[in-house]
């Protein structure tokens, strides 16, 4: 029996600009900073939070925190998670969760995982803030921002070990324009220094929270050696799985899950291309155990693709027939309820978390052979070569009229082609990502294809499984539907695929 998904309410996104200021600095008149803006002073509040990370700051060097602070409302514990970049500005997604003060809550150990991975968190910080306030209201009496003065104390046990002070300028969703320029321009005017994203927690630990995270994408030189290209290309894989893993969590874009199992198949799919330069003490096992993770994934990114085109075309049938088409989807839209369970299952697990520390010290030392290290122009095009020309023979051994299995083995190595095109493509440059394009139109032609065909089985075993006559009708039009699109793909196809293996766009890869 799979767990149940544990519920937490939606994200607020917090946006704001924080500025440095003196000990006798006075928070100005912020009355009409911008037209009709009113000012209302609200009741100071005193803040006591406490501030959780891995002893060497894992979360806080990836611009993540989880504090429980006091003082502003019921208790709480906080994840604020990046969710983009402004010049001067912080812009990051809160996630409020419930839990006792003694240690984070399992929901809120969830969204940092992926950072923090097999290292316990632990008490990191303890800051108390006395907080002057000033809302800024709209004459329709809207909230458009507030502002707030804060005096920080870091504390050690009792003992104030440092004291800083700064201003944040919070601002409420459909921001005016130019409202907040308007007022970090007469902040400043009264004295506050220039803005500075730098958060509290950053500001009071020092040094070690802002040095760099434990990894970062990797800027190749000049003339790349293979193995720097190929710990590019790792590293890429790695974080795109990493950065997505809470989106998968809160289940709120699709494009989680979808984004994480790229990052999986990627790296398996770079770790069998490069397989003559790697270790395979290190790279199979590692293969072997993101094959359960891309499972694990799989199984909701199948049931979301095939969730979308079938609502799509429940859209098209006749009226009468939209609510039984609607009732029928429901079972997979259960079907993937369950997958989804035991997807965040298998993230909550000490497997997960291994295989994490294990991807992330691979991304950062490789285990490559001496071979890696020579020049990447020289090194790695013979091996880029192998998943194309096995893309080449599947093709040439295709039958005049292709079984779904036989395309979908095409799509396969089409996408193996294009993972290694994408890989190269930093030295091989810009014939290697047209290439890469070209391969991900066959791709996406065929894919599209085997999604027709997935979708067609699965409305057959729901009618098999025992529907309504009026279900049943509706999943008939469906699959008439599904028919119709398959037999355009397999028209389609092939033009896909003239394109991809033109002389034009091969010849890069096509030297001996």
């Amino acid at each position: 029996m799979t767990a149940p998904r544990p519920t937490r309410p939606a994200p607020a996104l917090e946006r704001e600009t924080k500025l440095a200021a003196w000990v006798g600095f006075a928070l100005p008149d912020l009355n009409g900073v911008a037209d009709e803006v009113v000012a209302r002073p609200l009741e100071p509040l005193e803040l006591d939070a406490t501030y959780w990370d891995t002893t060497d700051l894992r979360l806080a060097r990836s611009g993540v925190t989880v504090r429980h602070r006091t003082g502003d409302g019921e208790p709480r514990w906080t994840v604020k998670l990046p969710a983009g970049e402004g010049t001067h500005t912080l812009v990051r997604t809160e996630h409020d969760v419930a839990g006792p003060a003694e240690a984070p809550p399992a929901p809120a150990v969830g969204l940092v995982r992926a950072l923090a991975r097999t290292a316990p968190l632990v008490p990191v910080a303890r800051l108390r803030t006395h907080r002057g306030r000033v809302m800024l209201v709209a004459p329709s009496g809207d909230v458009l921002a507030e502002v707030d003065d804060d005096e920080v104390s870091v504390l050690d046990g009792e003992r104030v070990a440092a004291r800083f002070r700064e201003v944040e300028v919070e601002l409420a969703p459909g921001d005016v324009d130019g409202l907040a320029e308007a007022v970090i321009d007469r902040l400043r005017a009264a004295g506050a220094g220039d803005p500075d994203p730098t958060p509290k927690l950053v500001r009071s630990l020092g040094p070690r929270a802002s040095a760099p995270p434990d990894l970062d994408e990797v800027v190749l030189p000049d003339a790349p050696s293979a193995a720097e290209v190929i710990r590019a290309g790792v590293t890429a894989a790695v974080l795109r799985v990493i950065r997505h893993d809470p989106v998968v969590r809160l289940d709120a874009d699709i494009e989680g899950v979808h984004q994480a199992r790229v990052g999986t198949r990627r790296l398996r799919s770079d770790l069998r291309t490069f397989r003559p330069l790697l270790d395979t003490a290190w790279s199979e096992p590692l293969r072997d155990e993101l094959s359960w993770l891309a499972g694990a994934l799989g199984a909701v990114r199948d049931a979301d693709v095939l969730l979308a085109r079938l609502r799509r075309d429940a859209g098209a049938l006749p009226e009468p027939d939209r609510p039984h088409a609607a009732t029928l989807l429901r079972r997979l839209e259960r079907e993937r309820g369950s997958a989804l369970s035991d997807l965040l299952v298998a993230l909550d697990s000490d497997r997960y978390a291994e295989l994490l520390d294990r991807l992330v010290d691979g991304a950062r030392a490789p285990g490559l052979l001496p071979a890696a290290e020579g020049p990447a122009t020289e090194v790695l095009p013979p091996l880029v070569r192998g998943p194309w020309k096995k893309l080449r023979k599947a093709v040439a051994g295709l039958e005049p009229v292709p079984t779904d299995a036989e395309l979908h083995a095409v799509r396969i190595a089409a996408k193996r082609a294009r993972y290694a095109a994408d890989v190269i493509a930093p030295v091989a440059g810009d014939r290697a990502r047209a290439h890469a394009k070209a391969l991900a139109a066959v791709q996406d032609v065929l894919g599209d294809h085997n999604d027709a065909a997935v979708a067609e089985a699965w409305l057959r075993r729901a009618v098999a499984a025992g529907v309504s006559r009026s279900q049943a009708v509706a999943a008939g039009e469906l699959i008439a539907l599904q028919r119709a699109e398959a037999a355009t793909l397999r028209q389609a196809w092939p033009g896909a695929w003239a394109a991809a293996s033109s002389r034009k766009l091969r010849s890069w890869i096509d030297r001996p």
